[in-house]
């Protein structure tokens, strides 16, 4: 932001030249880890032995730099400058330090518009920003870096930022595009070799890092991306070598060495989002502490034995000793997870708060209506669909699947239906279907195989008169015991409340709960917002400078992605991680969501898109936001509906600012270059796609903008931030099961009728389980201390823009008004979807939040 009197002389220079002064914010290594000591006093005999931190100007004069050649055209470079009092300042450890550093002036260097920095420390420190005050004729210059700066001899060349200025490429000024351009080839790599924690590249690679197959057969998985059968998005390269036995596989690095896992070093965690994060290491060596578990429930091993059993879990029974486990694991893990493990603020690792769902009422989850509603408002929202031909048809291949058509009839549904014939419900738009049989037929046998035991699932829905949806059919199909070409085997099952017909119902709302959780997990989370959103990523910092205006408008929502993706490689998704052992799919998890992703579409992921393709919207120009919902009371998508009109009016006010015609987009090479590149690296798999916007028109760039941020932020916070309110109590939300219904006559039906509880406890997941997959959403569904949210920036100063700062107000003012919007129609009773049974108002979607477990806020990013 230029000072209000820019021309006033500064006591340091005249008319000829003199000096400016500036003031740099760091942090060094020791405030962001362990207390470094030694790295300390290494530094201090470095700038004492003459080896500082030294930075120069760059102009943007059209002087030319004399050790360039003509051709080059590159900005003036100023005379070295050093950081000042580096050995006499005493680094505080609960904030950043600042250092003075004084650069010679002269006339014909005009505005700084970069400055380079070499670091002769040997340690690295954090370079947060500089800023000059009283630049002649300019005032001050603020430059935002955010960024690691390790030895200068990490580096080919000197690093470069850039002042907050905003450009598109043909406006840059001249002595400036050389840096600029070389500041992108340096972000894109050579794409050879193994990157280093201190590299900063950006570079594509497939999904070959999941498996292990040197530990045996069953930690092979295939390779997605690349190819026909296994499609995927991809992810950031690592280049660590292949494995001897296989050169198509990346090799693995050990678990407890998961937190060094590379990504580009500024994509890593923050000092407090990894101190928050810790939690989230102790649970990736789960496996080390199992046994630990054994003994938590006295009666049944690994069994719950009733709801009341289950209750334990928050009561404090399944504390854990810390010491008793720290030796069993203090040579496995990092330093900073052996810090969490001695944490002193009280809260136990494995003693879990109750759950919003069972907070009010204990029993209300059971409920038809509940059921119905966490369709609409729960933690996947995002499925359902109107019913438009019944019976329910399948897209299965005849050929291998045989018939796989819905054995669900009229007389299964028509006393539930308010009086209406079926014909008459479909036309009204009262039938809705929750679909889980095509995803999961062709993989159905195999998953059969293991320990989980579950059914395909269809279940319809009714939408009441009252607003609410009630289930009034759940199909459930297995393969044919003959093979798959010979269709599939179904019973349907209807609603009941008491005796044998309550408990196969409640067990069948059970299978539903597992199909819709493995969903969520691995396509509506995992697969279409983590995965699909990374190659966005990749192609920004590869394409687009920081000065251009798109990047400025998008990397704020690619916060912290690339790390959490990473690790999710490392611990989550990989051969053998916790997704594949809480979650019903096991082995055969991420190879779905390969199958799934084949129905992947970039304008189908806006959320006007998807509730047209899903049947719940229709379009209809005379609504705010050009759809009218056919569930009025459906909190997700009314909600929804608001943020994302809010993120695309912020979007559109913005691009306007600096494309006035389609001409400017058409001819922005860098923009064209970026969207290029997402279509055929990144969606490499689907780059021959017709539905690829064209990104000729500003129209296209406003809707695609608009579309990458609404995934990044609102959606994933509805898709994450729910998990443990909803999920972290088990027999809401089962991950797996483990046998199927109990056949007349058999010892488990009996148990059934006797013990509906007990014999519910033992389909779903087991103990163990539940306290893996508890743990895992607990973490994952906190916001961690250093979270910005949507409508916020780390950086007031994150552009000189003036206009632009003004939108971005704008855009903070309309979320906090969406916010009381929603927290208004939770007070409303007329809207019974949005608090239902279980009393827990929908707040997924409210803007802002505290930290913690608070099962609301829309953090910018995929954060966690």
């Amino acid at each position: 932001m230029g000072d209000r009197n820019p021309t006033k002389k500064s006591k340091y220079h005249d008319e000829n030249g003199g000096k400016v002064t500036g003031v740099v914010v760091l942090m060094k290594k020791n405030l962001l880890g362990v207390n470094d000591v030694a790295a300390s006093v290494v530094d201090r005999v470095d700038e004492i032995l003459g080896r500082k931190v030294a930075l120069r100007l760059i102009s943007t004069s059209t002087a030319v730099d004399p050790d360039s050649s003509a051709e080059s055209c590159r900005g003036k470079l100023g005379k070295t400058a050093y950081l000042e009092d580096w050995v006499t300042k005493i680094t505080p450890m609960t904030a950043a330090a600042t250092y003075n550093v004084t650069f010679e002036w002269s006339k014909e260097m005009s505005y700084p518009g970069a400055f380079t920095i070499a670091n002769f420390h040997h340690s690295e420190f954090y370079l947060k920003n500089l800023t000059l005050e009283d630049v002649p004729g300019h005032g001050r210059v603020h430059f935002i870096c955010n960024s690691w700066v390790y030895h200068a001899e990490r580096y080919n060349k000197d690093r470069i930022f850039f002042a907050n200025q905003t450009y598109l490429p043909s406006q840059t000024p001249p002595p400036l595009r050389g840096y600029r351009e070389e500041e992108l080839e340096n972000l894109r790599g050579t794409g050879t070799g193994k990157l280093e924690e201190w590299d900063r590249v950006y570079d594509y690679d497939v999904y070959n890092d999941l498996g292990d197959p040197d530990k045996g057969s069953e930690h092979e998985r295939p390779i997605l991306g690349g190819s026909t059968e296994y499609p995927y998005p991809r992810r950031g390269r690592t280049g660590r070598p292949m494995l001897s036995s296989d050169p198509r596989i990346e090799s693995r690095i050990p678990l407890y060495n998961s937190l060094s896992i590379y990504v580009p070093r500024d994509e890593r965690f923050s000092h407090l989002k990894m101190s928050d994060f810790v939690a989230y290491a102790l649970k990736s060596i789960f496996q080390f502490l199992a046994p630990e578990f054994k003994d938590l429930f006295d009666k049944t091993p690994d069994e719950f034995d009733s709801f009341e059993d289950v209750l334990q879990l928050y009561d404090g029974a399944s504390e854990v000793t810390n010491v008793t486990l720290l030796e069993k694991i203090r040579h496995h893990i990092p330093v900073e997870t052996i810090k969490e493990l001695l944490r002193s603020d009280g809260e136990k690792t494995y003693n879990f708060p109750l759950p919003q769902v069972i907070k009010e009422d204990k029993d209300a989850w059971r409920s038809d209506e509940e059921f119905g509603r966490e369709m609409l408002a729960g933690i996947n929202p995002v499925v359902i669909q109107r019913l438009q031909e019944f019976p329910p048809r399948s897209k299965l291949n005849p050929e291998l699947y045989g018939r796989q058509s819905s054995k669900i009839s009229e007389e299964h549904i028509i006393h539930n239906l308010e009086g209406l014939t079926v014909a008459e419900a479909i036309r009204n738009n009262k039938l809705y279907i929750l679909d889980h049989h095509d995803s999961l037929m062709p993989y159905l046998r195999r998953i059969n195989t293991t320990a989980a035991k579950t059914y395909a699932t269809r279940t319809i829905l009714f939408l009441k008169e009252d607003g609410t949806l009630r289930p009034v059919a759940i199909e459930l199909s297995l393969p044919h015991p003959e093979g798959d070409h010979y269709g599939a085997v179904s019973r349907v099952c209807t609603p009941a409340e008491d005796g044998v017909e309550g408990a196969i119902w409640l067990m069948a709302k059970a299978y539903v709960a597992v199909d819709d959780s493995g969903y969520h997990q691995l396509i509506s989370h995992w697969l279409n917002t983590h995965a699909s959103i990374e190659p966005f990523i990749i192609a920004t910092n590869r394409q687009l400078s920081v000065l251009h205006p798109i990047h400025k408008l998008l990397q704020p929502h690619f916060r912290d992605t690339m790390n959490i993706n990473a690790l999710a490689r490392q611990s989550l998704i990989c051969a053998g991680g916790f997704v594949e052992i809480t979650v019903f799919p096991g082995k055969y998890s991420l190879e779905m969501s390969s199958m799934v992703y084949k129905d992947w579409v970039f304008p189908e992921q806006s959320l006007p898109g998807d509730l047209i393709k899903r049947g719940v919207a229709i379009k209809d120009s005379s609504c705010p936001h050009g759809v009218r919902l056919l569930i009025e009371d459906y909190p997700y998508a009314v909600d929804g509906l608001e943020i994302w009109g809010t993120i695309k009016t912020w979007v559109q006010d913005y691009c306007n600012i600096y494309y006035k015609t389609d001409e400017m987009v058409q001819e922005d090479p860098e923009l064209q270059t970026w969207w290029t590149e997402i279509r055929e690296k990144g969606h490499r798999d689907k780059k021959d796609k017709p539905w690829w916007p064209k990104m000729q028109s500003l129209k296209e760039l406003i809707e695609s903008c608009t579309t990458i941020i609404w995934v990044a932020s609102a959606l994933h916070a509805a898709l994450n931030f729910g998990q443990y309110p909803y999920g972290g109590y088990l027999p809401n939300r089962p991950a797996t099961s483990r046998r199927f219904i109990p056949d007349l006559g058999t010892p488990e039906y009996e148990e059934m009728k006797l013990n509906p509880e007990k014999a519910y406890l033992k389909t779903i997941t087991s103990q163990m389980q539940s306290v893996l997959g508890i743990s895992l959403v607990e973490i994952l569904s906190r916001h961690s201390s250093d979270e910005i949210y949507l409508g916020q920036r780390d950086s007031p100063e994150w552009t000189a823009d003036t206009e632009a700062c003004k939108a971005f107000e704008r855009f903070g003012e309309r979320l906090k008004e969406a916010e009381q919007k929603f927290i208004d129609l939770n007070n409303d009773e007329r809207w019974r979807n949005r608090s239902g049974p279980v009393k827990m108002p929908y707040t997924l979607l409210y803007p802002s939040s505290e930290i913690g477990l608070t099962g609301r806020g829309i953090p910018n990013s995929i954060s966690m």
